[in-house]
């Protein structure tokens, strides 16, 4: 945890403007609030007001942000009323406060929008509760929340709106669905039937401060999508409070209210909010309770005994978090892990073949986007996977396998990150091996999505004889060892595996092609481009390949018209396959008999390996094609790796749970 502080990345110091321009936009509000005469209620008001506003405004344009806090008070300000209307009948109140919480997550389903009003509504009810509101302090608290709103807008839109010199961020579409198939319609139920045990339990624990087991019912549900990601955040959020608590005796408490030292750390405890959240729950959730510890020193109750209370009554919270995403329409981990791991894997096909289009001179093609986008999507998988590689998760196997994606993601991204970065080099033009290259990627991603691996071939993996040259190899004298004998792993995603050593036929020969494990979805990746012998496929349920045809097999069962340039022109007929890492399982298409029955072809010579790109040999492969191919062979060798962990056992999802 201490690492995840202290070491984590922070790209272009995002985290770091995002909490110092927090504490520029939550002073002065509060200062505004005390200037216009308002109570130190009120000015609590503004200030969490101010806090909401620059905290959970998170659309991906800065219109958008503007739109979004504008609305903020027209939202907050009813739900307020009602609080403060409700104060005095109980049972009234507590229907009221479910229905917000229903209402609220509700909300997610429009985006970031509909999520940051949801919370603005929910925090505007449990300001009322902490603050025990009535009718008669309405006039105040609606000023301190639009001063304090407009306060904070100022500041972000117009001191200090950084915002304005970057590309709007790519925001992930919510998962679809309709009824209680969509996530949000679930969470919503979930989070409901949770507070409700929670402010039931809660009152008996005690009257007074029962809506901080509501409170963190509520805010264990947000960020998440899944049973497994709602219990370590609940995890987290105990785990954050009692060391809040434990900071909160040494520092909180001493200070006792005092107006200077607490104003003071109060400004520190909003900093490390927003430089923590989106590192880590737990230390978010300290400064969150040692907040909390300082605002009820001002307000002259802050106790040991207090303290102790917010304990349980966020145990409370987190147990009604647990119940409810455990007994009440579950939404598994399995499903949410797999959603968010196809939506990364299609982005990876996305970003390649905007790459394939810029390198092929379109100029709107622009993968840029895309891969803010795929950041997105890996976070959201990095989340949705966080349980199961939680050190308290007892599944060693699971936590590896785990682990293994995560890793293998992060490969696919950093090679996409290289080969936008080639795409962008204004040098760059359309070759044939790069696009092959592409469409072979394309296919993986989609034998890994939909289990096939049928995609409609870019009109540049199958050039014109005349794309690229290559000389006819020279007669080869006929060879009696009989067929050339090649076997495919039974189950893989990446069925076709040939030997690199693999003969080619002549005119008089065949090549016979041995792959009784051959999955359907790669067998129908084999292409075939003219030549003038026969080479005839043996493998079981796969269609024959031309009587005049031959075969070109990539190293991961994909299929390529053009990999070295060697296959584009009429030669006497070859196959030719390589296997890069991967390792042939033997033959089972042929018994011995068979074999020395077959005819005999006659083998032309191995074709020499294709040089690194960096060599200076290599001529062909010229800048910035080289360090293209070397990103895509990489990004490859990801996705081939991928098919083991996802798909093991047969049709086995990554988790079970």
């Amino acid at each position: 945890m201490l690492k995840r502080m202290f070491v984590a990345p922070d790209p272009g110091r995002a985290r770091l403007r995002f909490a110092a321009r927090a504490v520029l936009g939550i002073g002065p509000a509060v200062v505004v609030c005390f200037l216009a005469g308002h109570s130190l209620a009120g000015a609590v008001t503004g200030g969490l007001a101010a806090l909401l506003a620059l905290f959970t405004v998170a659309d991906p344009t800065v219109r958008g942000q503007a739109v979004t806090t504008a609305l903020l008070p027209a939202v907050g300000l009813p739900v307020l009323a009602v609080a403060a209307g409700l104060h005095d009948r109980p049972v009234a109140r507590d229907l009221a406060f479910l229905a917000v919480v229903g209402a609220g997550v509700y909300a997610r389903r429009w985006g970031p929008r509909g999520h940051s009003l949801g919370v603005f509504a929910f925090m505007t009810f449990f300001v009322a509760q902490f603050l025990h509101a009535t009718p008669a302090r309405l006039p105040e608290l609606y000023a301190a929340v639009l001063l304090s709103v407009a306060t904070a807008a100022a500041v972000r839109f117009g001191v200090w709106c950084y915002e304005r010199r970057l590309p709007p961020a790519a925001v992930p579409a919510p998962p679809g669905g309709t009824g209680l198939a969509r996530v949000t319609t679930r969470q919503a139920v979930q989070a409901t039937a949770g507070a409700g045990f929670a402010l039931l339990l809660g009152q008996l624990v005690s009257g007074q401060r029962w809506y901080w087991a509501v409170g963190a019912t509520w805010w264990i549900f947000v960020n998440t999508a899944s049973r497994g990601e709602t219990l370590v955040r609940g995890f987290r959020r105990v785990l954050g409070t009692v060391i809040g608590m434990g900071l909160g005796f040494f520092v909180a408490v001493p200070v006792h209210g005092a107006p200077v030292p607490t104003a003071v750390l109060v400004a520190v405890c909003v900093f490390g909010i927003f430089y923590t959240a989106a590192v880590s729950y737990t230390w978010m959730m300290l400064w969150v309770t040692l907040l909390a510890e300082l605002l009820y020193g001002l307000l002259g109750v802050l106790s040991p005994g207090l303290l102790g209370l917010r304990l349980a009554e966020t145990a409370v919270g987190a147990l009604g978090a647990a119940l409810a995403v455990a007994l009440v329409l579950p939404v598994t981990t399995h499903a949410t892990t797999d959603a968010w791991i196809q939506r990364a894997l299609r982005c990876v096909h996305a970003c390649t073949a905007e790459a394939a289009a810029r390198l092929a001179g379109s100029a709107t093609a622009d993968p840029a986007p895309r891969v803010a986008e795929l950041e997105q999507l890996l976070g959201r998988v990095r989340l949705s996977v966080a349980p199961l590689v939680h050190p308290l998760n007892p599944l060693a196997a699971r936590k590896a396998r785990a682990r293994r994606v995560l890793a293998l993601l992060d490969d696919c991204a950093r090679e996409i990150r290289g080969l936008v970065a080639v795409a962008a080099d204004p040098e760059a033009s359309h070759d044939a091996r790069l696009a092959a290259a592409c469409w072979r990627v394309e296919a993986a991603v989609e034998a890994l999505t939909a289990g096939r691996a049928t995609p409609t071939p870019h009109p540049a993996a199958n050039p014109s004889p005349t794309s690229v040259p290559a000389p006819a190899p020279p007669p080869a004298p006929a060879s009696a060892s009989g067929p050339a004998v090649v076997a495919a792993p039974s189950g893989s995603a990446s069925a076709v595996v040939a030997e690199p050593s693999l003969a080619s036929a002549s005119g008089s020969g065949s090549a016979v092609v041995a792959a009784s494990g051959l999955a359907p979805a790669s067998a129908s990746c084999l292409a075939a481009v003219p030549a003038h012998g026969a080479a005839s496929a043996s493998v079981p349920g796969l269609a024959s390949t031309s009587a005049q045809g031959s075969i070109v097999v990539s190293s991961h069962g994909l299929a390529s018209a053009l990999t070295s340039g060697s296959a584009a022109v009429p030669a006497p007929a070859r196959a030719s396959a390589s296997a890069h890492d991967l390792t042939p399982a033997p033959a089972h298409g042929l018994t011995p008999a068979q074999a020395h029955s077959a005819p005999v072809p006659i083998p032309a010579p191995r074709p020499a390996p294709m040089p690194m790109p960096d060599s200076a040999d290599n001529v062909a492969l010229s800048r910035p094609h080289g360090p293209a191919l070397v990103h895509l062979h990489g990004l490859e060798r990801a996705l081939a790796d991928l098919a083991e962990p996802l798909r093991r056992p047969a049709g086995a999802r990554l988790v079970r749970a």
